[in-house]
């Protein structure tokens, strides 16, 4: 069975109530009944969380999701009330934690794919199809697709893995008026994204992202263009056919399927701890990523 080695113990805090804690963020809710989400050091990988945490990750991934919010503001409300840490709360929860607002979430994970790659590239050698959409032939590893595509998943329990569905089973899953309006934000949120990382020398190779309700107005959730929820590309490297250079967790990745590691992806064993060299070469991608998208420093 995958998922946690360990289920870390939820932080106590005053004046908040533990929610769930997931792969890598912890959930709260407070007196209002705003909820609480602080992004840990965590990190996951084939479906493990390793034993091993990312010095920085939670901090890059809640800036870079503020830094995408404002963003995309004109496009899609956010669920975002307030970066600031909540009265009670550990010192080091500072810079990892946003309070937002309770939505009516939507049970689908909204991909959005512009090139081939992951296992929309397996779904393509197999039916020449992605979630049931015909693409061209001669496509590889790496391919610029004709057009962005409407890629939707259904959300699985921690532990197992989200299904590509067809835009047709989001129809009938959540009604045909609320699967197009997911559609269309997917698609303008990412067609933004795409191009305002195009300029800073990368490429939007897919993302995924998660919405809800606040009333009847479709909201933005969870995290947003990160290194985890997205795969960003150096344009400059980029060579269809191959895999390619990636900001995310391939460091990772690579290290646990070698030799060094020796760890059995099949054996469904607890991942190993990472070395040093690991972790450090992870977090400078992820921190490479934040400055090269906001234009900022890391500090």
């Amino acid at each position: 069975m995958s998922g946690f080695v360990e289920k870390p113990e939820p932080r106590e805090v005053p004046g908040l109530v533990h929610l769930h804690t997931g792969k890598v963020r912890d959930l709260y809710r407070n007196a209002s009944g705003d909820l609480v989400m602080v992004a840990s050091d965590r990190i996951s990988a084939y479906d493990w969380v390793l034993p091993t945490e990312i010095p920085d990750k939670g901090r890059v991934l809640t800036q870079l999701s503020l830094w995408w919010f404002d963003q995309l503001a004109d496009l899609v409300p956010n669920h975002v009330l307030s970066s600031e840490l909540p009265e009670g709360a550990p010192a080091d929860w500072a810079g990892r934690t946003l309070v937002c607002k309770a939505l009516d979430m939507v049970p689908v994970e909204c991909v959005a794919r512009g090139y081939l790659t992951g296992s929309g590239l397996t779904e393509y050698e197999q039916t020449r199809t992605v979630c049931g959409l015909a693409l061209p032939h001669g496509l590889v590893d790496g391919s610029e697709l004709p057009a962005a595509v409407f890629t939707p998943a259904t959300k699985a329990a921690v532990g197992e893995h989200d299904e590509n569905v067809s835009y047709e089973e989001v129809a009938r899953q959540v009604g045909a008026e609320t699967a197009a309006e997911l559609r269309q934000a997917t698609l303008a949120v990412y067609a933004r994204a795409r191009d305002t990382a195009r300029e800073r020398g990368l490429i939007l190779a897919d993302t995924k992202f998660e919405f809800g309700f606040d009333g009847g107005e479709l909201v933005l959730a969870d995290e947003v263009l990160t290194p985890d929820s997205s795969r960003f590309w150096p344009a400059e490297e980029w060579e269809p056919g191959r895999a390619q250079p990636s900001f995310d967790k391939q460091f990772v990745r690579d290290w646990l399927t070698s030799p060094e590691s020796g760890w059995d992806r099949a054996a469904e064993r607890p991942t190993p701890p990472l070395p040093e060299k690991v972790v450090e070469a992870t977090r400078a991608k992820y921190i490479e990523a934040y400055e090269r998208l906001t234009g900022l420093n890391w500090a």
